[in-house]
């Protein structure tokens, strides 16, 4: 029979923010499997740590998640059959991943994947937005209060009308190659005084800043949380 993959949501690195439902499949499975970017950094890796059995087999994946698509479908091509050959074997596969497994992860090409051919389960975790707001102490959105979430490599066009719009708290994901644009953005729209970035959220380095101070060179994890009007 075949095993099951299971996608674990490991929330945004504090260990402390693991479920128990994470930590309970993570401490049976046969197979630990995790999302090694090209840096070589494996923070899952690094926030799961102490929960990762001694006698498990570990599978770092290697997923460059800066090159072209071309290199990435590629890259999750071979992650998958790397999976695969686990399952079939008729072992359970943890694949670990920060915040939440079906929100921009890099669990869910993975899923696409093998879902076809193997059971495939995901446990939520909790993302980078609503860590965030709790980091900094704010609320997201309240009474008629938007929230809207948009990746940070969308078109120019696309992140500026974001911006416009004051009555919604924006959050942009992953915004660290793009932080001169979100900036120069967010001033325009006059949002600066409530613009903050995040970097590394939950890690030893994390790091909470006004956007202005936030240099062009910041994490590719990094998050910018800018606050709405209060509804």
């Amino acid at each position: 029979m075949s095993g099951t993959l299971h996608g674990l949501g490991l929330g945004p690195g504090d260990p402390e923010l693991i479920t128990i439902k994470s930590w309970r499949i993570l401490s049976m499975a046969e197979v630990v499997a995790w999302p090694r970017g090209s840096s070589g950094r494996q923070m899952a890796r690094e926030a799961a740590a102490h929960f990762i059995p001694d006698d498990v087999i570990e599978l770092p994946l290697d997923i460059p998640f800066t090159a072209s698509p071309g290199e990435l479908s590629a890259a999750y091509d071979a992650a998958a059959e790397k999976i695969a050959a686990h399952l079939d074997a008729g072992r359970d596969v943890a694949f670990i991943c920060l915040g939440d497994p079906l929100f921009h992860a890099s669990f869910v090409p993975l899923a696409e994947r093998l879902s076809a051919s193997h059971p495939v389960s995901a446990v939520p975790g909790v993302s980078a937005p609503f860590a965030c707001a709790a980091a900094l102490g704010r609320p997201l959105a309240m009474g008629k209060g938007a929230l809207k979430i948009v990746p940070a490599l969308a078109p120019r066009e696309k992140l500026a009308a974001e911006l416009a719009d004051e009555t919604a708290s924006t959050v942009f994901i992953k915004a660290g190659h793009r932080m001169a644009l979100l900036r120069e953005l967010a001033d325009r729209a006059g949002r600066m005084d409530d613009a903050f970035a995040v970097q590394n959220l939950g890690g030893d380095d994390e790091r909470i800043i006004p956007l202005s101070r936030c240099p062009d060179d910041a994490p590719y994890f990094t998050t910018v949380v800018v606050f709405g009007e209060r509804q």
